[in-house]
């Protein structure tokens, strides 16, 4: 019987689900999420899932000692635009009714420890249902990131999560639902009373902010990128209703007459934005607005169906121009990655964080993927789920969510593209999910 104990044990502690009291890490550099200077050969001691103490030459009799001379510790990172449920499913299962949601979380859950395992130890899931998946992980049953969920990205008639068929229309009701908006993955709403009612379904359900489409979207049919979605009232009504809840909107939007409507209504985080004029990043500036644009390339993605692989080029094309703008005008800018259908494609989550690097020094790629993710998920309010801690830093008092990584990624910031590689050590919530150290 001591033997089956000791070999369950020794099963679940491969894969981290079970934490040691006390950690060491002894004689790293440690990057902290914030300042660029490193603090230089320090020990840290990790205890419970925070970090206890920083400092030189610490003891802890009973703690388990890791190695660090010649590394880099660095807070874990934050993707503020991943989807848990979409990233690792492919399209056909969605579009062509050739899966269901069982099969969804299958993917979604295994997917979660595989982004965990690249070093994202937190997201904010900007649409679908990760809500259970989110739940086992909180609860360790599962390896994988931490969440923020949005719940069902929410859309007009002919919106970006408009999927039903012409000839399915006109709808007898508001009310009838496809499977995939009765599973909660995306939504349509339309007219002021209804946005409402369906903002508090989402939140009833969990969402920790409240995501929208008030512009046109690549891979949905209905939409061309220059339209606008929402009327400004229905997109107030949606913000009244974050609000009153103690959280925030984020928008799905390209261009700028929505983005202008968007942020005048209230809305905190643009997603996207590929074609946002120099005048609306001023006023995202000026109003304190995040945005959340991805690094995308022509190969990163093709899509079958030519109106939405044209769209595509539209927008890889706008791509470095947009992030050359708000460098320029100081616009709040985070990092997320958008990547979707593709289980395969996922592993580009670390490349295209590296990729920031062309219009961003090694220490702002770093800074914006960790505290500065970080500071944009604390708009969640009382709605986030991950209150007893900083996250995105390394501190006394943050969660213990941590990387070790061979080299200085503030020299090399091509270091994070080859997590498999260069990150020897991956900590969340004081587990170690990997350690590849000599003991």
């Amino acid at each position: 019987m001591k033997k089956i104990v000791y070999l369950f044990i020794c099963f679940f502690a491969s894969f981290g689900l079970f934490a040691q009291d006390d950690i060491l890490i002894k004689n790293i550099d440690v990057f902290d999420g914030k300042n660029e200077k490193l603090l230089k050969g320090v020990d840290v001691l990790i205890h419970g899932n925070k970090v206890h103490k920083i400092g030189k030459h610490i003891d802890a009799d009973s703690a388990q000692i890791i190695q660090g001379e010649g590394k880099t510790l660095i807070p874990g990172l934050i993707d503020a635009h991943w989807h848990t449920s979409y990233a690792y499913t492919p399209a056909e299962v969605l579009f062509m009714n050739q899966g269901d949601m069982p099969e969804v979380a299958i993917r979604s859950m295994k997917g979660a420890e595989e982004t965990l395992l690249r070093g994202f130890t937190t997201v904010r899931d900007p649409g679908g249902n990760p809500f259970a998946v989110k739940k086992l992980i909180d609860a360790g049953e599962y390896p994988g990131h931490r969440i923020l969920p949005s719940g069902p990205f929410m859309s007009q008639t002919t919106g970006h999560a408009d999927h039903y068929c012409v000839l399915d229309e006109p709808r007898k009701t508001s009310g009838e639902m496809s499977y995939w908006e009765k599973n909660m993955m995306a939504i349509t709403a339309d007219g002021v009373p209804e946005v409402r009612k369906v903002t508090r379904e989402i939140l009833k359900y969990g969402a920790t902010q409240i995501k929208i489409c008030t512009g046109g979207g690549v891979s949905s049919e209905y939409d061309p990128l220059e339209v606008m979605e929402y009327s400004v009232e229905e997109i107030k009504a949606v913000v009244e209703e974050a609000e009153n809840y103690g959280t925030y909107v984020l928008s799905h939007v390209m261009i700028d007459k929505g983005i202008i409507a968007s942020v005048n209504a209230g809305v905190k985080s643009i997603e996207h934005g590929f074609f946002a004029s120099d005048s609306t990043l001023q006023l995202m500036k000026d109003k304190g607005v995040w945005l959340s644009p991805q690094p995308f390339l022509e190969g990163d993605n093709s899509f079958a169906d030519p109106g939405s692989q044209e769209k595509w080029l539209q927008v890889v094309k706008a791509v470095d121009n947009v992030y050359q703008k708000a460098a320029k005008i100081g616009v709040k800018v985070s990092f997320g990655t958008d990547i979707l259908f593709d289980a395969e494609n996922t592993k580009n989550q670390s490349l295209l964080l590296a990729r920031l690097g062309k219009w961003y020094s090694p220490y702002e790629v770093l800074r914006i993927a960790t505290s500065g993710n970080a500071e944009m998920l604390e708009m969640a309010g009382s709605r986030h789920p991950y209150q007893e801690g900083p996250l995105g830093v390394v501190q006394e008092g943050a969660y213990a969510d941590m990387i070790i990584v061979d080299g200085n990624p503030l020299e090399d910031i091509n270091l994070v593209a080859d997590p498999e590689n260069n990150f020897k050590m991956i900590m969340k919530d004081g587990v170690i999910y990997k350690n590849t150290l000599e003991k």
